[in-house]
């Protein structure tokens, strides 16, 4: 059994993490923290609660985190999820209570009183993880591993060369990769290869079940926003996105990583928030010269067996994977 913890901002792919990490019986969910990204926060928090409704979850803790970045302003993705960040459902209010606690109090407090190191997951913008790591840096010794999905060690989408996560908050994604926990990056180079088919995704819709119901919903709409991206394996199909980095902590043995030296690009103009990977064997006329840039070393996920992920998502949320 492996205990977690989920930051988010959830929209829709968020949204399919909640889900999955409810439901596999392998995983324990902890808690949960909000931040600014997808959309505001207070909508992040409803949407969560939510999801929490749709999955059957028992009393999982939910906190408000930070409401904008460390430096920069809050910049949505509401074109992407939609105006309610939930691919405007019009799913019912939930009856739970978020906790009163500020989102970095709550994560404190469960990594440090969990009897076992615990795994968090990032899933948005990395500003509440960089207030408590920055409050609270002994945590790290209570942390199994950081999951990021976020990064990229190629192509960007928030722009040519930045992932949307980091690309919203650069400076506190610098200061999570460069944390003494374990740290893998989970990025774009993997993000469109887990995927649900439309066979898969038209199974769970038609589930009589809340959760798989919602989950074919949110993918049926992942499906017409990015289903004609060409990094997506199958025609037709939905990429899992922040679920798949959740699936790759159920099974790590689907994901291929190597550890990489990594920097966070935080000057201004086009390539800031560029996650600069070196994948290079050999040391280059930089290193020669003497000026190669410092940088961290991170688990880079480059390769993904993303059917397996998919039948992984499926079969969970409609409760055909039993307890090991």
């Amino acid at each position: 059994m492996t205990d977690i913890l989920l930051d988010v901002d959830t929209g829709v792919d968020d949204a399919l993490a909640v889900l999955f990490a409810v439901r596999h019986p392998g995983l324990t969910l902890r808690g949960v923290s909000c931040v600014a990204g997808n959309t505001d926060v207070d909508q992040v928090v409803r949407n969560t609660l939510k999801v929490l409704d749709a999955a059957g979850a028992g009393a999982v803790p939910v906190a408000r985190g930070a409401s904008r970045p460390l430096l920069e302003p809050h910049r949505d993705a509401v074109h992407v999820h939609g105006r309610d960040g939930m691919a405007d459902l019009g799913l019912p209010a939930s009856v739970r209570e978020p906790a009163p606690e500020h989102a970095i109090e709550l994560l404190r407090r469960l990594i440090l009183t969990n009897p076992t190191p615990v795994t968090l997951i990032s899933l948005a913008p990395m500003t509440n993880l960089a207030l408590l790591l920055r409050a609270y840096p002994e945590v790290t010794t209570k942390l199994a591993r950081i999951m990021v999905m976020g990064g990229s060690a190629s192509v960007g989408n928030a722009s040519a060369v930045a992932e949307f996560n980091v690309w919203h908050d650069p400076e506190a994604a610098a200061i999570v990769f460069g944390c003494d926990a374990p740290v893998t990056m989970y990025g774009l180079d993997v993000f469109y290869g887990a995927t649900a088919s439309p066979a898969q995704t038209a199974e769970l819709a038609a589930s009589t079940d809340p959760g798989a119901a919602m989950a074919g919903r949110l993918l049926h709409h992942a499906a017409r926003i990015s289903g004609d991206d060409h990094r997506i394996g199958q025609p037709g199909g939905a990429h899992l996105g922040d679920a798949g980095a959740v699936c790759a902590v159920a099974e790590p043995a689907g994901l291929r990583t190597r550890r990489l030296p990594l920097q966070v690009e935080l000057a201004s103009g086009l390539a800031r928030g560029q996650t600069i990977v070196d994948r290079r064997s050999l040391a280059g006329d930089a290193e020669y010269h003497g000026s190669a840039l410092l940088a961290e070393r991170v688990e880079v996920a480059l390769e993904i067996d993303g059917d397996r992920y998919g039948r992984l998502f499926t079969e969970v949320l409609l409760g055909r994977v039993g307890a090991a």
